[in-house]
């Protein structure tokens, strides 16, 4: 897969806890629907989450998790068995059996594989592309965590560190995601924004998931249903700081969004 042109990523979000309840698949309908939408209006990529990450989500049991993203992988390889699907999970177990079982082509890690210490080597053995986000604690406690001497500094040298272990374990296709409202005020969120292009330093593809998130909507006033727009103006703001893939919720903004900035570098 070429970043020559930034792509899209079309969130599946298979849990019944998601900040943004319009995202919600509740039913095989729904997963298929979504699915098929995405892929109509341009996403690249399918990323299928059975593990709710909004701020103070609780943890489920891994077999929980594995029955509700099993069931969308079991559906989309079948409806659609030439879409690249992407397994979002911090947890080996649940990334070895969507490669193994079902062909998912990448693992997208929320806790760059300090959640589980055998994401590393599970992705080693799996030979797939990995995306990992930088985070502090877990979904239900990492905001408290948001106190940095200097975050940028401090999240170039945590992928780092993370990068040169991944190439030790022979691990080369690595994409890098630096968490908007994971363990970040909305200050910090905005910061990171800005500053996005010292991520290049690490020489790989970045990630930008701004998809109704709280870093627009409380700044707006309003609420997840509403943020549509503030999304593609953020995400505009992404493009232009480097990002080649955004993680999205509503896909023909997004790639609209894309077609526009790509018209404006020529």
């Amino acid at each position: 897969m070429s970043f020559d042109t930034p792509v899209v990523m079309a969130i599946i979000n298979c849990t019944p806890d998601s900040f943004y309840s319009g995202s919600r698949c509740r039913t095989d309908e729904d997963i298929l629907r979504k699915a098929e939408t995405a892929l109509q209006q341009g996403a690249t990529i399918l990323d299928i989450g059975g593990y709710s990450t909004r701020p103070d989500a609780g943890e489920i049991p891994e077999e929980e998790e594995w029955n509700r993203v099993e069931h969308a992988l079991r559906l989309l390889t079948k409806a659609f068995p030439q879409a690249v699907l992407s397994i979002d999970t911090f947890r080996a177990g649940i990334a070895k059996r969507s490669v193994m079982e079902y062909g998912a082509h990448i693992v997208n890690d929320i806790s760059a594989g300090c959640l589980d210490e055998q994401m590393f080597p599970t992705i080693a053995r799996l030979h797939v592309p990995y995306i990992m986000m930088h985070m502090r604690g877990t979904p239900k406690t990492m905001q408290q965590q948001t106190l940095y001497t200097d975050l940028m500094a401090e999240m170039i040298d945590c992928f780092q560190a993370k990068i040169d272990r991944l190439h030790t374990l022979g691990v080369s296709d690595i994409i890098i995601d630096p968490g908007f409202g994971f363990a970040k005020t909305l200050e910090q969120n905005y910061m990171l924004l800005r500053k996005m292009p010292q991520l290049q330093i690490l020489d790989c593809p970045v990630l930008a998931g701004l998809s109704r998130k709280s870093m627009i909507y409380k700044l707006l006033g309003c609420t997840p249903q509403d943020a549509l727009n503030g999304t593609t103006a953020a995400n505009m703001l992404a493009l232009q700081n480097g990002a080649a893939i955004l993680r999205v919720h509503d896909v023909l903004p997004a790639v609209e969004a894309i077609r526009i900035y790509r018209q404006y570098i020529q």
